[in-house]
């Protein structure tokens, strides 16, 4: 789950990280009074998104008017395609200079990684491309995390200036702490920021929580941004169910993620010939396809306007084929006239004659039966592509 600045804000706060949070305004009256509180501000487009200043989400207002004007202008503005809800109101700030710092979790070499840089407050990618010494990678030890010896060495790597050497490592420290106590898997701020003052303070900040550890952090559900969340990701959610939608009109369920992924290429090259149809989603009903587990995944596809075809693609192993085409058979029962759309199925594996045998005996007009994935693929594609007219 990604955060918003606000959030991770609060989160830095939380764990002695020197920032400060600001007032969060949904309305541009809840900015001017903030801004009559606060001073000269800095009005923030709060989306879980970057390039926020680029599309005029950051406004620097030097009255409380002026907060009312920008707030006005913001909230309901979309940026890259994300409607703003609030703003969030920040003291302005004298800055001296600005750091790039973060933490993150390196899959490729199942680690952790710090990436720092003195050449902060713009994308760390181009800083990469066009002066790449500047940008330092420590690669961090999961057993032995980030001390203090160990912060030393990242700002002397990264080259802080000396006379913030201390700061720097309480502040690497701080962030390590959120890293490693929130179960994040990113922790970046740009910028960190050395003000006119001489002190050190995270003037930004992104935050990605892993979902798996929600469990450990009955907190985190404070987070979830329902008005942005896209209604069949929720829906799905709330019935446990790994979703994630996607723009095509072929519905794909299948049991287990790397069938999953593959079922999406080769709908994807198959639509190739069929007008350009891509998948709709990514639906992963795991290792049990009972007829309740697939009518709650064709309820939630077929509840997408997009979807003209679906395509069933599982393979039998510990669950059965013969149980889920039993399955199958359950769901259209269950969903009744609500199921309109044309079903592709295809078994294979742990008693995959006694499935499609199930199957032909249903004889349910909207389920086609077909051997190969590749074949299945193509079907669920053509028949997408003509119900799209």
């Amino acid at each position: 789950m990604d955060l918003m600045e606000f959030q991770a804000k609060e989160l830095f706060a939380k764990h002695d990280v020197p920032v400060t949070t600001g007032i969060v305004a949904t309305t541009a009256d809840e900015a001017k009074a903030a801004a009559e509180q606060l001073g000269v501000v800095v009005v923030k487009a709060q989306v879980k998104a970057g390039g926020r200043g680029k599309a005029g989400g950051v406004k620097l207002a030097k009255t409380p008017d002026e907060a009312f004007e920008h707030a006005t202008n913001i909230l309901g503005m979309e940026i890259k395609g994300l409607t703003v809800h609030r703003v969030l109101i920040a003291p302005a700030v004298d800055i001296d200079q600005e750091y790039y710092f973060s933490f993150l979790l390196d899959r490729s070499n199942r680690s952790y990684l710090t990436i720092a840089s003195v050449e902060g407050g713009v994308e760390i990618e181009e800083v990469a491309k066009t002066n790449p010494d500047a940008v330092r990678q420590v690669p961090i030890d999961a057993g032995t995390g980030v001390d203090e010896a160990k912060a030393r060495e990242i700002v002397a790597d990264a080259g802080f200036p000396a006379d913030l050497t201390d700061q720097a490592v309480q502040t690497v420290q701080a962030l390590w702490k959120v890293f490693v106590e929130e179960d994040a898997t990113l922790v970046e701020v740009n910028p960190l920021a050395r003000l006119s003052d001489g002190t050190l303070e995270a003037l930004d900040g992104k935050v990605s929580l892993d979902e798996n550890a929600e469990f450990r952090h009955d907190d985190h559900a404070a987070f979830e941004d329902k008005e942005a969340a896209d209604p069949l990701e929720a829906k799905a959610k709330a019935k446990g169910l790994n979703y994630v939608k996607l723009d095509g009109a072929v519905g794909i369920i299948g049991n287990g993620a790397g069938l999953v992924m593959s079922t999406l290429d080769v709908v994807a090259y198959a639509g190739e010939k069929h007008s350009g149809v891509k998948p709709a989603n990514f639906l992963d009903i795991g290792g049990g396809a009972s007829a309740q587990v697939m009518a709650d995944g064709l309820d939630v596809i077929l509840g997408d306007e997009q979807v003209k075809s679906v395509f069933v693609n599982v393979f039998g192993g510990i669950t059965s084929c013969d149980a889920v085409a039993n399955g199958i058979k359950g769901a259209l029962e269950l969903l009744g006239d609500d199921a309109t759309k044309p079903l592709v199925v295809r078994l294979d594996g742990n008693n995959v004659e006694e499935g499609r045998a199930i199957l032909d005996e249903l004889n349910h007009p909207l389920v086609t039966q077909v051997d190969t994935m590749d074949g299945a693929a193509d079907k669920a594609a053509e028949l997408a592509n003509d119900a799209r007219g």
